[in-house]
């Protein structure tokens, strides 16, 4: 099969300096949540999300090294409208959310309806799957999980990114997210994948002395790449969490919130997007430039 295609590999979804500034639009749910959140007349209507979800892409994957998208409400919608920049790559979800327990993501399974060799016959480069950490799960669904997503992706020469997020058990006992971070990391920094998408230490709160020695400890997890998400850091502090991670080793970011969450629910969201939304993504980038430089 490998025969027919060449595999792509983690220089075609990054920065030509190797870094990688990459932005996300895949929220699902989470997404109508910001919406509802934002004033938007309730009930959200799915359009509602497709339509920001297409304008965040056609606006802001000029400035990107690659852009996630969700096959549920916007994939077919970028593809057909051609609103990815030539300049920046695809990234398909290949998660499927199964809400429980009040929240909108309370467990993930590899979304079977995601097919691997049709993504890049739309012109996929990598795809991307959500893993949920709880410390009394056992690692071995979620090594399997990992295992299959990864072979998936090799089967159509895709690069494989996991997203591991952690969240506290489930019968209660203490939650120390710090330490669960660095826990998931050893145990799935070390498989298969390409690339690591991490939640960041302290939330990006902190000196800079402790940001950069808890980013080390979870640089020494880990047997790929890695980059940090950034939800659950403020937009505002999100350049100077990606400047340490990277001095702790991280090559960049995966994220959408820190880039356009500010905008949803706007009056004229494309106006935003813009004026307030490139700026930021340019800014990000441009550190991820100066931190692999630096190196």
């Amino acid at each position: 099969m490998s025969s027919h295609f060449t595999p792509f590999t983690l220089k075609d979804i990054s920065r030509p300096g190797g870094g990688f500034a990459m932005l996300a639009v895949d929220q699902r749910e989470a997404m109508r949540l910001m919406f509802a959140a934002a004033g938007q007349p309730k009930p959200i209507a799915d359009s509602v999300l497709t339509d920001f979800k297409v304008a965040a892409t056609r606006i802001l994957s000029p400035y990107a090294s690659v852009v996630l998208a969700d096959k549920q409400f916007c994939l077919e919608q970028i593809v057909e409208q051609g609103a990815v920049a030539n300049s920046c790559g695809l990234i398909v979800a290949a998660d499927l959310f199964i809400p429980g327990n009040g929240i909108p993501v309370d467990s993930v399974e590899i979304d079977m309806s995601v097919d691997p060799h049709k993504a890049r016959e739309m012109g996929a480069k990598a795809m991307k799957l959500l893993v949920l950490w709880r410390e009394d799960e056992p690692a071995e669904e979620r090594l399997a999980m990992v295992d299959k997503f990864v072979r998936r992706c090799r089967s159509a020469g895709l690069v494989s990114i996991i997203e591991p997020v952690v969240r506290p058990p489930r019968r209660g006992w203490d939650f120390d997210r710090e330490s669960t971070i660095v826990a998931a990391a050893a145990e799935l920094g070390g498989t298969e994948a390409d690339l690591y998408k991490a939640e960041m230490p302290l939330g990006g709160k902190g000196d800079e002395k402790t940001l950069l020695a808890a980013c080390q400890q979870l640089n020494d997890q880990m047997k790929m790449p890695w980059v940090i998400l950034s939800s659950g850091v403020d937009a505002d502090i999100f350049g100077r969490a990606v400047s340490i991670a990277m001095k702790g080793g991280a090559s960049g970011f995966l994220a959408g919130r820190a880039v356009w969450a500010s905008v949803v629910g706007a009056q004229d969201p494309q106006t935003m997007l813009r004026d307030v939304s490139v700026p930021r993504l340019q800014r990000l980038a441009e550190i991820v430039d100066e931190g692999i430089a630096q190196r």
